[in-house]
Order: C-alpha cells, then sequence, then structure tokens
C-alpha cells in the first residue's frame, strides 16, 4: 500500500524531473527511496533507489531508437562504483536493445525493464 507522503512526493517529482521523475515515483510507490542525477566520474546516474536491503542504480532511456552496449557498459561502470545492482529502463515504444547490448546484459545480470510510457 503507498502512503500519501510517497504519493504527494512522487508527483513533486514527476513535476520537476519529467520521465526520470516517473520512473522514480515508481520505486518510491514501491516503498523505496530514491535519488536522482547521483554524481559520478562517468556521468549522473538516474536514479538511485535503496530499500528492503538492495540498491539499485537505474539508468532510463528515454529516447526511441537502439540502445548499443556502450550504454550497457557505461552502466556497469556507475553501478560498480557505488557497489549497487544496474538496471537499465526503456521507457519509450520505440526504444530496444541490439544483439551485443542484449548479450551484454545477460553475462553481466543487467535487469532490463521496459515501461510504456
Amino acid at each position: 500500500m503507498t502512503t500519501a507522503r510517497a504519493i504527494y512526493r512522487g508527483r513533486l517529482l514527476e513535476k520537476r524531473y519529467g520521465v526520470l521523475g516517473k520512473v522514480a515515483r515508481r520505486y518510491l510507490e514501491a516503498g523505496l527511496s530514491v535519488e536522482l542525477l547521483h554524481p559520478t566520474r562517468h556521468g549522473p546516474i538516474h536514479v538511485i533507489a535503496r530499500g528492503n536491503k538492495q540498491v539499485l542504480a537505474i539508468e532510463v532511456a528515454d529516447k526511441p531508437g537502439k540502445v548499443g552496449a556502450d550504454r550497457v557498459k557505461l552502466l556497469l561502470e556507475k553501478a560498480k562504483l557505488v557497489k549497487a545492482k544496474p538496471v537499465l529502463v526503456l521507457y519509450s515504444e520505440g526504444a530496444f536493445l541490439d544483439e551485443e547490448a542484449r548479450k551484454l546484459c545477460e553475462e553481466n545480470k543487467v535487469k532490463v525493464k521496459v515501461v510504456k510510457p
């Protein structure tokens, strides 16, 4: 069950950050605490979700088209820096993984979630 505070905070995140806020809202309403745009030396991690004895580093692909292996490798490096499990969210109807990226995700246990806008 989602609390009123989580719903309110999720709406604020969605209003301020757009697509990143919508993805963060899902994790917030699931009972995790979220942090957006956490800086690392490889660039910001879009969302970090903490809770239930786990830490997730979430990268959001919101543009239609192919998501390549280079983006997956970058996500893996960012996740190692914060000691988190990598999650790739495809938030577009036209976003898809190419074969090399799909194999890389399977080998490194990167969770891929497809979210329809």
